[in-house]
Formats: C-alpha cells, sequence, structure tokens
C-alpha cells in the first residue's frame, strides 16, 4: 500500500518570470544528435558494467563508499543515473528497490545528462549535472499525474516549454520529477527559491527525453517517466544517486 497525503491537483498561473526561472536550468536549444532512450526491464542484457552487478546485494551496484554511505538508511527505492563520462552527455537510468537488506534492480533507461557532462561543485549555466545524493520529494508537468497516489504531483500548463525553443524540446515537461538540489522540498517542481543563493543553479528535474544533451537535468523516455511516477512512493524514501561512473565508484 502506497502512503503519501493529499496530491496537489491545481492548475497553477505563473507569471513569465517565474517560468523563465525555472526553465533556465534545462532550457532548449538546436537539437543535437542521439539516441532515443530505451525501455528495459532487469534481465534483458540491457546496461553495462558496475551498473549491473554487486558482489554485495547489500549495496547499489556501481556506488562506492562516499555516495553508498550518503543513501538514507530508511530509503527503500534508489534511481541511480550512471553517467558514461565525466563529459558526456550519455547516461543509463536504473532503479533499484530493497528488500530487506537486498537491492534488486528493477528497470533501466537510456537516457541523458548536462550536455557538457557532470560536476561536483554545479554552477548555474555550466551545461553540466550535479554529482551527488538527493531526495525525490516532488512531481508535476503539463499532463495529468499517471498515477494517484504517488509522489505530490503538480499539474500545470506553466512547465511547457516555450514553442520558440526546437519542436523536439516541447514536449520535455509533459512529466517532471524535482531532484532535491538547491530548492525547497515540498513545493512543486517549478517553484525559483533557491535556499543555497543563485549561484549554485536549481530546477534539476528527471524529465522527458529530447535525444540529446540536457542543461543540467537527466531526461529519459515518455515510458520510462511514466513507470517512475507509476513506482516511486513518498513511504519508500526515494532518492536519486547521481554522476559519471567513475566519480559515483570512487
Amino acid at each position: 500500500m502506497r502512503s503519501g497525503g493529499a496530491r496537489r491537483k491545481t492548475v497553477a498561473t505563473a507569471a513569465l518570470g517565474l517560468l523563465l526561472v525555472t526553465l533556465t536550468a534545462c532550457g532548449g536549444g538546436p537539437p543535437r544528435s542521439g539516441t532515443a532512450p530505451g525501455d528495459r526491464a532487469a534481465g534483458d542484457g540491457g546496461g553495462a558494467g558496475p551498473a549491473r552487478e554487486s558482489a554485495d546485494p547489500t549495496r547499489v551496484p556501481g556506488i562506492g563508499d562516499r555516495f553508498q554511505k550518503l543513501i538514507p538508511a530508511a530509503s527503500r527505492q534508489v534511481v541511480a543515473v550512471y553517467g558514461d563520462g565525466p563529459d558526456s552527455a550519455d547516461s543509463t537510468v536504473v532503479l533499484y528497490t530493497k528488500e530487506g537488506t537486498a537491492w534488486h534492480r528493477v528497470r533501466d533507461w537510456a537516457a541523458h545528462n548536462g550536455r557538457k557532462g557532470w560536476a561536483t561543485e554545479h554552477r548555474e549555466d555550466d551545461k553540466r549535472s550535479p554529482v551527488g545524493v538527493f531526495t525525490l520529494s516532488d512531481a508535476g508537468g503539463v499532463l495529468p499525474d499517471p498515477s494517484p497516489g504517488g509522489l505530490p504531483y503538480t499539474r500545470s500548463e506553466s512547465f511547457a516549454a516555450p514553442r520558440w525553443w526546437a519542436k523536439p524540446y516541447w514536449h520535455d515537461f509533459d512529466y517532471v520529477i524535482a531532484v532535491d538540489y538547491n530548492r525547497v522540498k515540498g513545493t512543486p517542481p517549478n517553484d525559483p527559491t533557491r535556499p543555497q543563493g543563485a549561484a549554485k543553479g536549481g530546477s534539476i528535474w528527471l524529465h522527458m527525453d529530447h535525444g540529446s544533451g540536457t542543461s543540467a537535468c537527466v531526461s529519459l523516455s515518455r515510458a520510462g517517466m511514466e513507470y517512475l511516477l507509476r513506482t516511486l512512493d513518498p513511504g519508500k524514501r526515494p532518492v536519486v544517486v547521481m554522476g559519471d561512473r567513475a566519480e559515483l565508484a570512487a
């Protein structure tokens, strides 16, 4: 049985300034070459390397001591984002769930991160995704919530990408899940408040993919986003662990 409180179902009206500030982190631009993300069930041969195997089932695969210790003891769902390299925009998203003391791989998707790769000290507009362990507490988007009872969800047209962006980007924010990096938990993903200051960037989301790197977010297929929205349970304290493979394993 899922836990969770009342759902946010109101459609907010946002000022243009709020919209522009929020969308900066994952802003549009000329489409770049890239592959469409796939949707793979665990055990079908998708993924590679440390993301697929672990000698110790009590540990999330491919995650070294430094980040393993940052996963809250109460967390029973981990979305791991394994970047191909520190300067690569390509990555793999894997959902793990914890049963007893063991982590189990549930599903994985090809994905994209910041077009310039990753940053251990993310700064506004550096085109890199922040490395770290962050909670996942709020979701939203243009489309209706695909799974009432999951993460609190704010549906709003204010999430829509501007139509002056390239067409492949128009549906990026049909579904989004806020990464709790420099934001206030319990607010809609497009709330622009940045407690650590604007220079550290913000509005880091999981959102729908357009086939290439982002400005700082992580993007995956619509099917992947719908699966996460249906599966992530506030009662299981979901977190995202994200970074390039070498950094995560260190």
